[in-house]
């Protein structure tokens, strides 16, 4: 078997598909292109597959993006997702977030941009399976609340009972650890978190605050840990009493 990384394109448009083959092959990756949703599937869901990330349209043929995404993560499939598409709402980009990308680029795009985010999406990935990520201040646990975290093998438990967090959600509560006190803005976390732009409009960070308070806040309605502070960004505090919460 080849020691190639294997990324599969999910993309209704021949010339395109053929297009974006052409290059990841060029750098050096092993490319497979398919048509449909269904079609991706049964290339994911192979007990043999050996795919290590999807390149994802939304608007296919049968079953959409969205729905092929969500069946991915349903089922258990943890590889990174690109969708890429010519849908530019903001609810598009939120709604690719929610069933499980990891990052979302509109067409047209610029090909660098394209293999400069698959390079560093299975970058991250890999460092993640052989549990190298660690924070800039060296820890790899990390307690607060009723919540302990090894960012080592990306292990959480909130009361002694393990809860499951997505890449992004990984990606994002690394960040507000490393920035913990700080008031971080949103553009910010758009740009360090999600590599996109920091002046686009968008609901996916509330919408993970949100998920992370539903986790690890004991009442997600009355968040202690992650404050949203008004029309400054959103702070991090792991232990509000001593930290001074306002």
């Amino acid at each position: 078997m080849s020691d190639k990384k294997h990324i599969l394109v999910v993309e209704d448009e021949e010339h395109l598909a053929v297009g974006i083959r052409f290059n990841l092959e060029a750098e050096g990756y092993r490319a497979t292109a398919v048509g449909d949703g269904a079609t991706a599937l049964k290339h994911l869901q192979d007990e043999h597959s050996d795919i290590n990330m999807v390149v994802l349209d939304l608007m296919l043929p049968g079953m959409s993006g969205y729905e092929v995404c969500q069946a991915m993560r349903e089922s258990g499939i943890d590889i990174p997702v690109l969708i890429l598409s010519a849908r530019t709402l903001t609810e598009d980009r939120t709604r690719g977030f929610n069933v499980g990308a990891d990052q979302y680029l509109t067409k047209p795009f610029d090909l660098d941009e394209l293999i400069s985010r698959v390079n560093n999406l299975l970058l991250l990935y890999d460092r993640r399976a052989t549990g190298r990520i660690e924070h800039e201040s060296g820890r790899k646990q990390y307690r607060f609340g009723k919540a302990e975290v090894d960012f080592e093998h990306f292990l959480a438990t909130v009361s002694d009972d393990e809860v499951h967090l997505t890449q992004l959600e990984w990606k994002l509560l690394d960040y507000f650890v490393r920035n913990e006190g700080r008031v971080v803005p949103r553009n910010e976390l758009l740009e360090e978190v999600w590599d996109m732009p920091g002046s686009i409009t968008t609901r996916a960070v509330d919408q993970f605050i949100r998920r992370l308070r539903k986790i690890f806040e004991v009442d997600p309605s009355q968040p202690r840990h992650f404050l949203t502070i008004r029309d400054m960004g959103y702070r991090f505090l792991r232990d509000p009493d001593v930290d001074g919460a306002t």
